[in-house]
């Protein structure tokens, strides 16, 4: 497993239940997890010390209770800086256990000798945008949210990046990338988060399962003749990273060589010293 052990103003306290317990910076926070399905003891004072916790309704969706939690903060994760802010169905704008991605993605680019220009695909609130341009990298930013795209702008500019060469689009990733083939654009790094499903911003249906094969084929098209790396994320329940290694092996390598590895990625559990698992990812690099 991938593990992102490195965070300082981050920490997974415990979970159990179907819950976790988080420190996020200075506050407390209880949310849902469906992967802490076992019955272990929550010895930890915090659990009862929370700042917020997210309840589920049993009739959908759910809702925070904050008390006096405040509507953002900020955290950091070395030379990066996020804003965070508990948002509907439990999220909080950032997911720490993605910083094992990040800290791979920053070695490829300052370690290729040569400007690297970065295609971030399903950008949400662009903490991989940040990580890249950081370690030096020209970034397109893709999400169909503008809200989201704006909140990965305050991110760049929390982590000093307000003037970096990243272009921020609000657009349907797939068309996105159908346009740059057009124009003859390409990169080096193809990064793509996407989302079991969604809409775009013209009502564009996107299902995972059906989509991700046909997607990353086409993004083949937008690699450079020399590309460093291309990651798949997902947390979609039953798409492997297995299975996503088998994609990119057979889209990417096939014209570019290069290898390609997958694993589930985790965070470590502070209360237990286990990991808990929170998605998978699959990178393909030279």
């Amino acid at each position: 497993m991938w593990i992102s052990d490195k965070w300082q103003d981050f920490e997974l306290i415990d979970c159990s239940k179907g819950e976790k317990l988080e420190r996020w910076g200075k506050f407390y926070l209880v949310r849902p997890d469906p992967q802490a399905i076992w019955d272990t003891p929550r010895s930890d004072a915090r659990w009862n010390m929370r700042d917020a916790r997210y309840r589920r309704s049993q009739t959908g969706g759910g809702a925070w209770d904050k008390g006096g939690l405040p509507a953002s903060w900020k955290i950091n994760y070395g030379e990066l800086t996020f804003n965070v802010k508990p948002m509907n169905f439990k999220h909080t704008g950032l997911f720490p256990e993605q910083a094992c991605n990040w800290d791979y993605a920053m070695r490829k680019i300052r370690s290729a000798g040569r400007p690297i220009n970065v295609l971030n695909l399903f950008a949400y609130t662009g903490a991989a945008t940040v990580a890249c341009a950081k370690a030096g990298a020209s970034v397109c930013h893709v999400d169909a949210a503008k809200g989201m795209v704006a909140w990965g702008r305050e991110n760049a500019a929390a982590s000093g990046l307000g003037d970096a060469p990243i272009r921020w689009i609000v657009d349907d990733c797939a068309k996105f990338v159908e346009r740059e083939i057009r124009r003859g654009n390409k990169y080096d790094i193809i990064i793509m988060d996407p989302p079991s499903y969604g809409r775009g911003p013209g009502g564009e249906v996107w299902k995972l399962e059906d989509a991700v094969y046909d997607f990353a084929s086409l993004c083949t098209a937008v690699l450079s003749d020399d590309p460093v790396m291309v990651l798949i994320n997902s947390y979609t329940t039953g798409l492997s990273a297995s299975v996503m290694q088998y994609i990119l092996g057979s889209t990417v390598s096939p014209l570019f060589g290069g290898r390609v590895t997958s694993d589930e990625i985790g965070l470590p559990v502070t209360a237990s010293g286990l990991v808990l698992p929170c998605g998978a990812s699959a990178v393909w690099r030279r």
